[in-house]
């Protein structure tokens, strides 16, 4: 936890006579001087409902899924969020409870992650789950530092091109002060359509020496792919497969327990969380139960006291940071707990039969925006790779052009991949998640062919 206590003056002036600075000015002296302490032009003082109404103008001014119809996802999506989720958030128990390093006086908050393990492990068929890490991007990199202590002698990361983007860049963060190689998304990038061909360059990268293949489905451009097979086909090099995944496809499509995932990651956002403008989000992470001492992070287990009564406890815990140091197999010795427990509330309210129909809705909406899309003079939709609920649209005009015009019709359109798959040339992703209804979607249509033309 962290503390903040004022000094005063004398021992201010102490402290910087200690390391040799005159003043705390001198302590910018590196810092140019025209950037130095700027004069900001703040308006005079308002009192509390001036500011509140000024505050309310100012975000008014943004363009947010509440106030625009929004198809744009790339990472971070639009679902609904049951209000019980957030009623249940607001109890004190939780949303004030540290994280249990003492599981004598947090039961609450054990079983809460216990739930949450247990509901991750059946809707991706994996044998454990771990308390969450921070997002979707940090559990891929965990996944891959965990396959590395796992390979212990090997020393290669194959991710395909097809994962998220931002997601790869959290991963050679992770990993560049180690003499790792990371291979197989240096790909250049093509208006290739063929279902597999990030997939089949990343296998091509497999040998010896490779510890994990990292793929996605749906990959970041939101087609799905038939993974069945590629176990077999990476196992037989010696490495671990690790799959990121869409928790909300897994509704309908295949999990990575069907296709012998080793490790499997997602983004767990789609579970609950809303959009909350980037944050905080949630990290989720599963594996093999014969991978479970190498895993990263906590998890929480169940037994009898005692007294035989029901007693949540950490049953692993990685305080490594702290403890081991430059050996620790993970920086993680915390988890996302509140975030866990959003997604725990959500899957609980929906059920199987509830997620299988907000995947439904997806699919079906998003199939049904392609097809009319595809049909305007100067658009080109790319359907021909089967996808859950984004989809590349071919565009006319720069997006970054159409989207202002869509804004200014009241809607949020795709994701510019302009600066991700430049060969692809103008082209968005568009989102549709149950949110979108059929009349957004026509209004979307027909934004598009007052554009086109």
């Amino acid at each position: 936890m962290s503390h903040y206590t004022s000094i005063t003056p004398a021992e201010r002036a102490e402290m910087l006579q200690t390391i040799g600075v005159e003043s705390v000015e001198a302590l910018f002296a590196d810092v140019p001087t025209e950037l130095r302490f700027p004069r900001l032009n703040l308006s005079a003082p308002l009192s509390e409902p001036a500011l509140i109404r000024e505050l309310h103008s100012l975000s008014n001014a943004n363009a947010n899924a509440l106030t625009h119809n929004c198809f744009l996802g790339a990472g971070a999506y639009n679902h609904f969020v049951p209000t019980a989720v957030d009623q249940i958030l607001r109890r004190s128990e939780f949303y004030t409870a540290y994280t249990p390093y003492q599981p004598e006086v947090s039961q609450g908050t054990l079983q809460a992650i216990f739930e949450y393990q247990t509901l991750i492990c059946s809707l991706t068929g994996m044998e454990v789950a771990n308390a969450s890490h921070y997002d979707g991007g940090t559990a891929i990199a965990e996944a891959a530092m965990m396959a590395l202590n796992i390979g212990r002698n090997r020393r290669k990361i194959v991710v395909a091109r097809s994962v998220h983007p931002q997601y790869r860049a959290v991963l050679r963060t992770y990993l560049q002060a180690l003499d790792i190689t990371i291979v197989g998304d240096e790909q250049p990038a093509s208006n290739d359509q063929a279902p597999d061909a990030a997939l089949r360059y990343a296998l091509d990268q497999v040998d010896n020496t490779t510890a994990a293949v990292i793929v996605q489905s749906p990959d970041f451009l939101g087609r799905l792919h038939d993974l069945r097979g590629i176990a077999d086909q990476v196992h037989a090099a010696g490495a671990l497969l690790a799959v990121h995944f869409d928790p909300i496809a897994l509704g309908l499509f295949q999990t990575p327990g069907e296709i012998d995932a080793d490790i499997a990651t997602a983004e767990g956002q789609p579970l609950g969380l809303g959009l909350n403008f980037g944050g905080p989000y949630l990290g989720i992470f599963t594996c093999k139960q014969k991978y479970v001492h190498k895993i990263a992070g906590r998890i929480v287990g169940v037994t009898r006291d005692v007294d035989g009564q029901l007693a949540y406890v950490l049953t692993l815990r990685a305080r490594e940071q702290d403890i081991r140091r430059e050996r620790a197999t993970s920086n993680i010795c915390t988890n996302q707990g509140l975030m866990a427990l959003a997604s725990t509330v959500y899957l609980s309210l929906l059920g199987k039969q509830g997620l299988h129909r907000v995947a439904e809705l997806c699919y079906h909406r998003a199939h049904y925006a392609a097809a009319q899309i595809g049909r305007l003079p100067g658009f080109q939709v790319h359907d021909t790779i089967p996808f859950f609920k984004e989809f590349v649209v071919q565009c006319p005009h720069p997006v970054a052009a159409i989207n202002t015009a869509l804004r200014e019709r009241g809607i949020i359109g795709g994701y510019d991949l302009s600066g991700d798959e430049p060969a692809l040339g103008d082209a968005m992703m568009l989102c549709v998640t149950e949110m979108n209804s059929k009349a957004e979607i026509d209004a979307l249509v027909a934004a598009f062919a007052d554009v086109a033309g």
